[in-house]
């Protein structure tokens, strides 16, 4: 008897997992659609179009590092100071761009949601994922620029390099979800992110590191993600000469949380969502 009915329950069991599979295929090619429309609405079809996803960040980097490679001392703290510029600032601009797009980004793709396939977290994921792109893209078009010319060196720790990109990934995604969800609820948070994105500047560990800092101000800003992130990218860049500060368990669950929180808000966000 329990053998037949482990062999009835087997086809049930290989039902589910296909079921599974399909809808996960599915809201991976809903994603993807959401992608090339966001990137055709935003870009066009001119000039060189889609490629700006890239190209905008490119700006960004490229004059920052040009601007601190030309006023500033060749090395900081023993450390080249274009490396310093790239390894802080392309985490930061991801950041700051996922923020930016997550405004009222419910919204503005309202419409979309009459489709049964689309949900907030499609619309907010293929933002998230556009910023994501173009940010790790013009990221290593910059690096290898610089590497050409002689300004930097290839990174001593591949394998921390990709855990703490992987890490500021999320925590963007995380951030992204919980802004997203909190603008379409308070009109307050639309008009304030701004100022907090430049508020929180000098807790983003983007233009200095910890071990720069006097030791009792060491603990308090490893409070921020953003700083254990770039910190882990700095060691992947500098290996040990940078004497990076972080704390890969506290990142891993603070994270985690966000992650939890941002998409419980957004489950919830629906229910606030005026199309126009």
């Amino acid at each position: 008897m329990a053998a037949q009915h482990q062999v009835s329950a087997s086809p049930q069991h290989d039902r589910r997992s296909s079921s599974l599979l399909g809808l996960f295929m599915l809201q991976c090619r809903v994603i993807g659609a959401l992608l090339f429309r966001e990137m055709h609405t935003r870009y066009g079809r001119e000039n060189i179009g889609f490629l700006w996803v890239i190209g905008e960040p490119i700006l960004f980097c490229a004059g920052v590092a040009i601007a601190w490679t030309a006023i500033r001392n060749s090395h900081e703290h023993n450390l080249p100071t274009t490396a310093i510029v790239l390894t802080g600032y392309v985490p930061l601009t991801m950041w700051r761009h996922c923020l930016g797009r997550a405004v009222f980004a419910f919204q503005s793709n309202g419409s979309l949601l009459f489709h049964r396939q689309v949900t907030p977290l499609d619309i907010i994921l293929a933002r998230t994922i556009l910023e994501i792109m173009g940010a790790l893209g013009a990221g290593f078009l910059v690096f290898l620029g610089a590497w050409f010319l002689g300004y930097m060196e290839p990174p001593k720790n591949y394998g921390m390099l990709y855990l703490g990109l992987g890490f500021h990934c999320l925590f963007s995604l995380a951030t992204a979800l919980l802004v997203a969800a909190l603008s379409e609820m308070s009109e307050l948070i639309e008009k304030s992110i701004n100022i907090f994105s430049y508020l929180s500047l000098p807790f983003s560990g983007a233009f200095m590191m910890v071990d720069w800092l006097p030791p009792r101000w060491q603990s308090a800003i490893l409070l921020s993600p953003s700083v254990d992130n770039i910190e882990m990218i700095r060691e992947g860049q500098f290996g040990d000469s940078a004497h990076a500060h972080y704390d890969i368990f506290y990142d891993s669950w603070i994270t985690f949380v966000l992650l939890l929180i941002g998409l419980s808000l957004t489950l919830r966000a629906r229910r606030h969502i005026v199309v126009q």
